[in-house]
Formats: structure tokens, C-alpha cells, sequence
């Protein structure tokens, strides 16, 4: 009994560091911030996502490493973006019942292009298809000629999104 409780545990660890490594961190952590922005409940967010309350339980607790739909992985991103519209973020609850209905309902086209779940060593490629949603390519690197003399970091990030390539 003893050397199975080692086992599962030894394999909820693997898991986690699996999600860090995939998804950033820890697929819990995701899901627990949204479940307080939007005031919803596990089994109601798991509604929404398209996923089963078991299946959102296991991959939050590390039994289950990954979430194998990539269209419930799409809406999971789609309601952390939502987080940041004004009414959300103010916790006014027709945003939030709005926004929740949106993601509910959506059919995520799910490609390479769309998922920020890319990886390099920093994150940094997470970043990029949010910035090509309000900038066009030219419009970045216009922002990086301005930025280069006091912030050439940044410069530099947005050259990379903007050639959507690392470096």
C-alpha cells in the first residue's frame, strides 16, 4: 500500500514539471486564478472549457499531466485573455456572464499560430501572439525604432514578434 502512495506521488511531481515545462506552470495554478476572476466554481469552469469536472480535477491536482483537447486548451487561454477586458477585471458580472458565454460557445480553430504554448528558456514566445492581435509586424518594429535608444530589450522582443521568429 505504502509503495503505491510513492508511486503516485512520485507521479503527480513528474506531472507538474511536465506542466511548467508545457504550459509555463503548474495547470492548478491556471485554473485557480480564474476560477476567483470569474467567481465560478471547478465544476462550472470545467462546463465552460468543455472538459469534464473529473478530467479538470485530475491535470489540476497533477494526476492527469496534460490537458489532451486542444480546443479546451484554446478557451482556457481565451478566458485568461478575458480576464483582462475593463468589465471583467472590475468584476462587474454581466462582463463576467458575457465573457464566460463567449468562451462557453466558441469553436477554436486550434493551429500552431494560435496557441501561445510555445517554449523557449524565458517565455518570451508566449508574448507574441498577443502583441500580433494589436500590432501589425511593420507597427512593432516601428515601435522597436522608437524604443531601441532607452529600452533596446524590449526593442528587441518586438523585433521577434514582429519576425515571429526566436533568436
Amino acid at each position: 500500500m505504502g509503495g503505491a502512495k510513492v508511486t503516485e506521488s512520485s507521479n503527480v511531481q513528474r506531472n507538474l514539471a511536465l506542466q511548467r515545462q508545457w504550459y509555463g506552470e503548474p495547470l492548478g495554478d491556471r485554473v485557480r486564478r480564474l476560477v476567483v476572476a470569474f467567481r465560478i466554481s471547478q465544476a462550472q469552469l470545467a462546463e465552460v472549457l468543455g472538459i469534464s469536472a473529473p478530467m479538470l480535477s485530475q491535470v489540476m491536482s497533477g494526476r492527469r499531466a496534460k490537458i489532451g483537447n486542444p480546443s479546451v486548451l484554446a478557451r482556457l487561454v481565451m478566458l485568461e485573455r478575458k480576464v483582462l477586458v475593463p468589465g471583467v477585471a472590475a468584476g462587474e458580472s454581466d462582463a463576467i456572464k458575457q465573457a464566460l458565454e463567449d468562451v462557453r460557445h466558441s469553436r477554436p480553430s486550434v493551429g500552431r499560430d494560435n496557441l501561445p504554448v510555445m517554449q523557449v528558456a524565458n517565455g518570451e514566445e508566449a508574448a507574441w501572439p498577443v502583441l500580433r492581435e494589436v500590432a501589425k509586424p511593420s507597427e512593432l518594429e516601428s515601435a522597436a525604432s522608437l524604443l531601441e535608444g532607452r529600452y533596446p530589450a524590449l526593442a528587441q522582443l518586438l523585433r521577434r514578434a514582429a519576425n515571429g521568429e526566436p533568436d
